[in-house]
């Protein structure tokens, strides 16, 4: 099934680099992005590179998306110099990016105009295990659209879920998920704001809360650069703290339309956004401890 397989990564970012470089050990992979230094490197990986994202898009099985938001998703596939329209019937959009709900219904009904289906596969886990083949991928697609895509999504993925036959239903799922990854690093932070602020040694106190009752995932994934957040430059970006403002927006929103409270989380969003307003925007999200505790107390 893969031999004349291709797939197009349009964006070759932080994600989008190691998820073409991964589908390229197997795959023909085709790439575009606007930064001439990451087709570079998208090339020494094997990736067959283009001067516009339509030229990489022509003639290909599967076209991988990671954008920003709705409003992004509909440019890159419907804008003036959209893509859908060179998109061969029979293609499939694999939208990795979470971007909620409310853009899905739409986007499905005029992609279905050229013929091209949508699978709604968002996905977890950062650049290394992106490079690696390790993430964890929801997917929301008719059950024939999934398997069109299954030769992407089985080499990205060590875990794949199929929580629904309709595009929309990862979406909603990756919606719940961000509720809780949102609030875990802001409590992470808050957790260790604290330890600081009694005088205790935050690394110990890292270490001794992973190995109880109050670990976490994103305790130990994130605690490790809440402590570089005071560090010159901070940690290194892996997640920007932006992108939390963006996900728990989607989480305010889709519990207000379900008529849910959501306490919690959106007292997690308000460190976010404080975050943002105090320039943090392009930091990585482990920095949120800064918006509890600007300084450092202990050394």
């Amino acid at each position: 099934m893969t031999e004349n397989y291709k797939v197009t990564v349009l964006g070759l970012g932080a994600m989008g680099l190691p998820m073409a470089a991964r589908l390229a050990t197997q795959l023909s992979v085709h790439g575009f992005d606007i930064a001439e230094p990451r087709l570079k490197l998208a090339e020494e990986a094997g990736v067959r590179t283009f001067a516009s994202a339509r030229d990489a898009a022509e003639d290909t099985d599967a076209l991988l998306l990671a954008v920003r938001n709705g409003e992004q998703l509909n440019d890159v596939l419907f804008g003036e110099n959209g893509v859908a329209s060179v998109l061969k019937p029979g293609a499939v959009v694999i939208l990795t990016s979470t971007v909620g709900t409310e853009a899905i219904p739409e986007t499905v009904a005029r992609l279905a105009e050229f013929g091209v289906a949508l699978v709604d596969a968002p996905l977890s886990g950062g650049p290394k295990r992106a490079g690696e083949g390790d993430l964890l991928i929801v997917v929301g697609a008719e059950p024939s659209a999934f398997e069109a895509a299954r030769p992407v999504l089985g080499l990205l993925a060590s875990t794949l879920t199929v929580v629904g036959d309709k595009p929309g239903d990862g979406q909603a799922l990756k919606t719940v998920n961000q509720l809780l990854c949102g609030i875990h690093i802001a409590a992470a932070a808050e957790a260790l704001a604290l330890a600081d602020a009694m005088g205790l040694d935050q690394a110990k106190t890292l270490a001794a809360l992973e190995a109880g009752a109050a670990g976490s995932f994103m305790l130990s994934n994130r605690g490790p650069r809440i402590l570089e957040a005071y560090n010159e430059g901070g940690a290194e970006v892996l997640s920007r703290l932006d992108i939390f403002v963006k996900d728990m927006g989607i989480v305010g929103k889709a519990a207000r339309a379900a008529g849910l409270a959501a306490p919690v989380a959106a007292a997690a969003e308000q460190l976010y956004l404080l975050g943002q307003a105090q320039g943090l925007a392009a930091a990585d999200d482990s920095a949120v401890i800064k918006v509890v505790a600007p300084t450092k107390r202990t050394a």
